[in-house]
């Protein structure tokens, strides 16, 4: 697949998640396998520009590219300036995010609310490719609700304003992250315009990556909530497409060396104390692939502050763990 310029190695892309996708786990699903990596919402006012947290969101530093950066905001001009601004930082790709269903980032009309307001989509999309001169995607949702599915419409709108590539997650604003994902849209959607086009919203196995691509048509898949506590996810699919087989899982001790990675590359990307309050959920969504822990043994390894204890209390953890 191809975004502009840039040729992805495989069909698999790494959902942009708020509070997840930072450098660490980017890199962690590339090594996986993942043919690219978009950072986590970075939001397009102008006094947040130069915060801490939007400089985190935006490091590239050493990072595989294609490199992308998602923007949120409702202000053209704003977007736009934000575009600019990561373009700056190394962003290769600006990913305008429309798909967001949160309730704070819909109450103030950005996100998946601007699925309303097709002028104010379009003046997005225009004012935002015309400022920068990389690949500029927009992901969204089927629509508003149920009855308001206005995809299509989007997808035109988007094609024609130069957007390189467009993510469809299908659900509508409304359905949040609940019920399943339909995928029907997204087909139809496919069929109507000659935009590359990426299939979210419940994939998480090999087979069900293989029925989306199948039902829907799209040149690749994005991959969010699935890869938390399992970024090797993305070497399974890349295999299984390939291959038509299963690649067999890895052994306990090689998730025990992939966690000690993980939360040492949190460590040093965020400082002692922030890595290792970050590391605490990414610890329980591993432990659930494997399992699951103790109660008694998660609060323990969640109340320790200092990193050298907490991968001690984790690599203690593992050794309780009985993996098939």
């Amino acid at each position: 697949m191809k975004i502009g310029h840039y040729t992805l190695n495989s069909q698999l892309i790494l959902a942009p998640m708020a509070g997840i996708t930072d450098r660490p786990f980017r890199s962690l699903c590339r090594h996986y396998g993942a043919g690219l990596a978009i950072s986590e919402m970075v939001a397009s006012q102008p006094h947040l520009q130069n915060h801490h947290r939007t400089l985190l969101k935006s490091n590239h530093s050493g990072e595989t590219e294609p490199r992308a950066v998602q923007i949120l905001g409702t202000n053209p001009q704003q977007m736009a300036k934000a575009a600019q601004g990561n373009v700056e930082r190394g962003a290769q790709i600006i990913d305008i995010n429309m798909g967001c269903p949160a309730k704070k980032v819909c109450a103030v009309a950005a996100g998946s609310a601007l699925l309303k307001n097709e002028a104010l989509v379009k003046e997005i999309l225009e004012t935002v490719v015309d400022a920068v001169d990389i690949p500029v995607t927009l992901k969204i949702r089927t629509g508003w609700d149920e009855n308001n599915r206005n995809a299509l419409t989007i997808a035109k709108i988007a094609e024609q304003a130069g957007i390189q590539a467009l993510t469809i997650h299908g659900r509508t604003r409304r359905c949040g992250f609940t019920g399943q994902a339909e995928y029907q849209t997204i087909k139809q959607v496919k069929q109507a315009v000659n935009l590359p086009i990426i299939a979210n919203g419940d994939i998480d196995s090999p087979e069900k990556a293989r029925q989306v691509l199948e039902e829907t048509g799209a040149d690749a898949i994005m991959i969010g909530r699935a890869a938390q506590g399992r970024p090797w996810l993305f070497a399974e699919i890349n295999h299984y497409l390939q291959q038509g087989q299963h690649l067999k899982p890895p052994t306990l001790l090689q998730i025990q060396q992939l966690v000690q990675q993980h939360l040492e590359s949190l460590y040093d990307f965020y400082g002692e104390k922030n890595g290792v309050r970050i590391a605490r959920k990414h610890i329980a969504w591993y432990f659930e692939q494997c399992g699951g822990i103790e109660r008694s043994l998660k609060q323990q390894i969640f109340q320790i502050n200092q990193a050298k204890q907490q991968l001690v209390s984790v690599n203690a953890a593992f050794s309780t763990l009985v993996y098939s």
